[in-house]
């Protein structure tokens, strides 16, 4: 079965459950599931009912499609994503990607914890995603190329939408939220990074470093679906002598502490979209 057939098995089930028709699919990170609690959600599909959809492993991805209203606009939202080093290829990471793209979504919206590399953004602020670096092992696009999905080679040169990057600004202005603009760096994980390798990326150009997103985000391009990504940052990692041994609790914390922000951020920008 190939990748269009499998999108078409995975359309069908979810058809088959709801006739909801969203306009803006949301991908949401670790620990910033609670903007569900915003949605007004009319159907919940969980991930293993889907046909060819990925399973998380991580405990605190709860994953399930929700559709639902959240600012008055019809949504879709994966409470809970995947990673390459859950074992998945990166197609199997992004096929969720392909399925929004069918559903009908207009716009993603993608939200991630990421540590900072940048010695002015620390933890617990918000950056949004002006451009990335991506230190993935493979590409997702990598392979036999459907015409039907997007081009063989995709222009990558704006992968975040300017208007949602600029609008987003203009709402955390007006909301006083404090909110960084900066360029993300993709790595395969799940190690944190060593010293060396935070002062590394910060020298070629990264303001906060990830092991998600990129991959996403390079194929809602390729299936021409305009973008905005936004970072919390759970840990400050620059310059190296602040750098301290950080456990999955407190990056789980630090994500806690600064959801409410990035939620409020998030559904006015819907809201104004």
């Amino acid at each position: 079965m190939n990748l269009l057939q499998k999108i078409d098995a995975s359309l069908s089930y979810i058809r088959s459950m709801t006739a909801f028709e969203p306009k803006f699919g949301i991908i949401l990170g670790t620990g910033l599931g609670n903007l569900v609690e915003e949605i007004d959600i009319e159907v919940t599909i969980p991930y293993e009912d889907i046909p060819h959809f990925p399973l998380s492993t991580l405990e605190f991805h709860k994953g399930k499609l929700l559709f639902g209203t959240l600012a008055s606009k019809p949504v879709v939202a994966m409470q809970g994503r995947f990673h390459f080093y859950e074992g998945y290829s990166l197609k199997e990471v992004t096929y969720p990607v392909r399925v929004l793209k069918a559903l009908g979504i207009e716009k993603l919206l993608i939200s991630n914890a990421a540590g900072s590399v940048n010695e002015n953004i620390h933890t617990s602020d918000l950056m949004i995603i002006k451009d990335h670096i991506d230190l993935q092992p493979e590409n997702p696009l990598r392979g036999l190329n459907h015409p039907e999905l997007g081009p063989r080679f995709p222009d990558m040169s704006e992968p975040y939408d300017l208007s949602m990057i600029e609008m987003a600004k203009s709402v955390a202005k007006e909301l006083d939220i404090e909110c960084h603009t900066g360029v993300y760096a993709s790595v395969q994980g799940p190690n944190l990074e060593t010293k060396a390798e935070y002062v590394h990326l910060n020298r070629i150009g990264a303001d906060a470093v990830g092991m998600s997103t990129v991959p996403e985000v390079i194929v809602a391009v390729h299936s021409g679906l305009p973008v905005f990504a936004i970072s919390v940052i759970t840990d400050a990692n620059y310059p190296p002598e602040i750098v301290t041994k950080v456990t999955l609790e407190e990056v789980l914390a630090a994500a806690r502490k600064a959801e409410p922000k990035m939620t409020l951020l998030l559904k006015q920008l819907i809201a104004r979209l």
